[in-house]
């Protein structure tokens, strides 16, 4: 009887824990692009034009600086360590927004030189954000870039 008594514990045990472990809720909701982007700050990472890195060719103060969006359209630069400029400010602030169905990121200020206020996305992600933009330094090419946070 005691045997029997302990089989029937366990497996209501078992059961209970098997039964709690699995959940029937459904899986969170996907962020959105404007949640990716307003989680944290980005950073430059890499620069490719034409499937070659084109990172060295970036001024060190181009490439040091610290991007925060923030979700209601604004955001700020930080100019990072090192200024292009020894009197720019060592913030800028900007707004931001998406268009053309969340394709195309559009930004009040222009990030890099030659470039234009618009971005091509990529894609995006939880510690991504890789966007293209047409940049004219002497002939235009099509740059990718990936910040990271």
């Amino acid at each position: 009887m005691q045997k029997q008594l302990l089989s029937l514990t366990a497996i209501i045990a078992l059961s209970f824990t098997f039964l709690t472990g699995c959940s029937n809720d459904p899986d969170p909701a996907p962020k959105s692009k404007t949640e990716l982007l307003s989680q944290g700050t980005w950073r430059f990472s890499t620069a490719t034009s034409g499937g070659t890195d084109i990172s060295g060719a970036l001024q060190a103060c181009i490439k040091d600086n610290i991007y925060t969006f923030v979700a209601l359209g604004t955001g700020t630069m930080d100019e990072g360590a090192t200024k292009c400029n020894g009197g720019d400010p060592q913030t800028n602030p900007f707004t931001w927004n998406f268009t053309s169905n969340e394709t195309v990121l559009h930004v009040s200020t222009v990030l890099f030189p030659g470039g234009s206020n618009d971005f091509t996305v990529v894609s995006i992600s939880e510690t991504q954000l890789i966007v293209s933009q047409v940049i004219t330094i002497g002939t235009p090419q099509t740059v990718i870039v990936t910040f990271i946070h």
